[in-house]
């Protein structure tokens, strides 16, 4: 129930206000209202997906929704103008079972699942005077016309520091003032390669450093300043790539703190922004431009970064300060688009500090000359993508959402055959409401019911109040037009959002030729609250929890994995960082579902019970298997310490695993 904070995203409110408002105006200057209507819609429905993050996955994000959006006006369009009531009916919960499945794959196929039932919904039930041969390449428009000013358009963030070519090039160049002790080797300068064969003992000699009180010789002057130009191509990839290194300078300052969990998650939530921001497509396999391939070499650069700051968390003890400087100065180089410049050296005094050294020098020297690497994902097939959606969680969701759907739409029919309805003929309100209130990825049921009754009584109002007073038609294209710029703002709370949306399409609708229908949109919405409550509530065949078992099975069969390549002691950096991003990726995912399925009432919330329990065992010991790599790293073997928390953590995780569901331990 609560909003999310957070800056203005000023960008997407532009976005929001010169896309479904002009499109509107475009079209009713074109004599063609129903299609600027449509066009509209799609706008309104690209502009909630439209989140922060590079231009590249809103490709993703914002065009494969708009795809499935269009296949479901053209299914929708057809059956609704051929079939009956009881047959379309039927289709439409058909429809409700293939979105509800493929809505477990993940945040873009639910979004996908959901635009493939609203706009059937809208097909079926909102009758317009254009053939659907129209109508649907109107939709792709309307959403196109947004994707568009959103790769096209600069962001507040986007004048960015180009450094002159040749300009203070060079690799690791330590601050004076941390400079560890000269190597006694015939090249005086440090090797950015980290040594294979490190010395297991400590290093007795004093530490080498001079006095950390302040340095009384004067600051050197700056020395040019950086040409800065317009370039926003990589602007959602560098403030990505740039909070994964704050979040290791962050989780570096609470190692030896109870906040270092949190830091810990943080930092894990970083790491699959950016990695999502990196891999979105592109017109070739690998990149294209001497910029994407540096992004690309500094995300890979933080990873070791990352192992080693898990590693010093996971020992508990506080490190230096100045440890957190050099992730800091990396983080600011890559929002500037510039070079590193002196880092600061931490102690090698343990294994941890020592690979946060030698992480340092990699992350230099990649800075100055970087290359791209892999960014270390694992593409999932196409038949594991079936597994997901005919697994527990996809079955689970599937039948949900086609009950809810099929439901709603039985309803609306009888109403509209019933002549319930009166002068209002367009009954989609109701099953495309039911959508939106069933999927579980937008939060706990009983919140959702909620918010979107508040929201659609107080847009309804708002309209009403509107209505009353604007001149028509040009007083609603204004409307129109700032509701789209709301809705980017109003994305922190689902009941704004449902406010924002509701006379945004209310406008529409009158646009269209529909008389105001604000006390008929209240009325469905309540009746598509009651359904969803009554339904979501009912038993289901099967097991329950089914999606919050699945996310804790494929989270234990990650850190099973990672486990098992590291024990192995394998050379392989690049396979060990992939299992270690896929086993932290799938147990974020993991913890979000479960806060999810623990918010809701306790008919619901019973058949999650345990699962955090089990995801803080996964997450302990992927730490402790991140903590083991980079011992292995320095020494070849492990200590007792880590035997015995790796053997007490499987314990723990086969006592704690059962209570879910089926047992699986971790040999």
């Amino acid at each position: 129930m609560r909003a999310q904070r957070g800056p203005v995203p000023w960008a997407a409110v532009t976005r929001g206000a010169l896309a479904a408002g002009p499109l509107l105006l475009a079209a009713l200057l074109a004599g063609r209202a129903s299609l600027g209507v449509v066009a509209a819609i799609a706008a309104m429905l690209a502009g909630i997906n439209d989140r922060p993050g590079s231009r590249r996955t809103s490709i993703r994000r914002i065009g494969v929704p708009a795809l499935a959006g269009a296949v479901g006006l053209l299914v929708g369009s057809y059956a609704g103008a051929h079939l009956g009531a009881f047959a379309l009916t039927l289709v439409l919960t058909g429809l409700g079972l293939v979105g509800g499945g493929i809505s477990a794959i993940g945040p873009v196929a639910s979004g996908t699942g959901t635009q493939l039932l609203v706009t059937s919904a809208v097909g079926a039930g909102m009758p317009l005077p254009d053939p659907v041969w129209q109508t649907a390449p109107a939709f792709l428009a309307g959403a196109g016309w947004l994707l568009a000013l959103r790769l096209l358009l600069p962001t507040p963030v986007s004048r960015t520091g180009d450094p002159r070519p040749g300009r203070g090039r060079g690799p690791y160049r330590p601050d004076s003032r941390f400079a560890p002790r000269p190597d006694k080797r015939s090249d005086p300068r440090p090797d950015p390669r980290p040594d294979p064969r490190p010395d297991p003992r400590p290093d007795p000699r004093p530490d080498p450093r001079p006095d950390p009180r302040p340095d009384p010789r004067p600051e050197p002057r700056p020395g040019p300043r950086p040409d800065v130009r317009l370039d926003f191509r990589f602007d959602g990839e560098r403030v990505a790539v740039a909070e994964v290194y704050d979040a290791v300078a962050a989780l570096l300052d609470a190692a030896g703190t109870e906040h270092a969990g949190a830091r810990r998650a943080a930092l894990t939530a970083a790491l699959d922004h950016a990695q999502d921001a990196l891999a979105g497509p592109r017109l070739r396999r690998h990149p294209s431009s001497a910029a994407e391939r540096r992004l690309h070499a500094q995300y890979a650069a933080a990873l070791p970064l990352g192992e080693a700051a898990t590693a010093l968390a996971w020992a508990e003890r506080t490190v230096p300060k100045r440890a957190a400087e050099g992730p800091r100065r990396l983080a600011a180089a890559v929002r500037g688009n510039s070079l590193a410049g002196p880092l600061p050296a931490p102690a090698r005094t343990d294994p941890a500090l020592r690979a946060l050294d030698a992480a340092l020098l990699h992350a230099a020297e990649v800075f100055d000359r970087g290359r791209a690497p892999d960014l270390h994902t694992r593409r999932r097939s196409v038949a594991a993508l079936v597994r997901t959606v005919l697994g527990a969680g996809g079955r689970e969701y599937a039948l949900r959402a086609g009950l809810c759907f099929g439901a709603a739409a039985a309803t609306a029919q009888a109403l509209h055959h019933g002549h319930w309805y009166g002068a209002h003929q367009h009954w989609y309100w109701l099953p495309a409401t039911a959508v939106f209130l069933v999927k579980p990825d937008l939060g706990p049921l009983v919140s959702r019911v909620l918010c979107r009754a508040a929201g659609t009584v107080l847009g309804a109002l708002l309209f009403a109040g509107f209505a009353a007073v604007l001149p028509r038609p040009e007083g609603l294209v204004v409307l129109v037009a700032v509701c789209g710029a709301l809705v980017p703002v109003a994305a922190r709370h689902f009941a704004a959002q449902t406010t924002v949306v509701t006379v945004l399409v209310l406008a529409l609708v009158m646009v269209g030729g529909e008389p105001q229908a604000s006390a008929g949109r209240i009325g469905e919405t309540l009746l598509a609250c009651a359904i969803v409550l009554i339904v979501g509530h009912l038993p289901v065949p099967g097991q329950r929890g089914g999606g919050v078992r699945a996310r804790i099975d494929a989270a234990d069969a990650a850190a099973h994995a990672y486990l098992v390549h590291v024990l192995g002691e394998s050379d392989d950096r690049a396979a060990r960082w992939t299992l270690r991003r896929e086993a932290y990726r799938t147990l974020a995912e993991a913890r979000a579902a479960i806060a999810r399925a623990a918010a809701e009432l306790p008919a619901l919330a019973r058949h999650s019970a345990g699962a955090d329990e089990v995801a803080a065992v996964l997450e302990r010991l992927v730490d402790t298997t991140t903590a083991c790599a980079v011992h292995l790293d320095d020494t070849g073997r492990l200590t007792p310490r880590h035997t015995e928390r790796l053997a007490a953590l499987r314990d723990e995780l086969a006592t704690r695993r059962g209570r879910v569901g089926r047992s699986r331990t971790l040999a």
